[in-house]
């Protein structure tokens, strides 16, 4: 059976009760006895594995060298070896 979050409007108390899915009947407040409401909350949710981040599927940050830069930067290296 689920745990499920209740908190009063009246007093503001907050409560915690084991409760089947199927279960209708009103939930009172151990403090002042009116009515409680069930309080949602978010689920927390972890991403495992690969592919999750920006950076898993980048080789080499972001751009790409441009053809220009690439063909320059050979023929500087083949300046300075000879």
């Amino acid at each position: 059976m689920p745990v499920y979050e209740y908190k009063c409007p009246c007093c503001k108390t907050r409560l915690e009760l084991r409760r089947g899915f199927n279960d209708e009947s009103p939930v009172l407040c151990p403090q002042c006895g009116s009515n409680a409401c069930r309080v949602f909350s978010p689920v927390p949710v972890i991403f495992k594995g690969s592919g999750f981040y920006s950076t898993d599927y980048r080789q080499n940050k972001g751009h790409e060298p441009e053809k220009e830069e690439t063909e320059k930067t050979k023929a500087d290296s083949s300046k300075d070896s000879d």
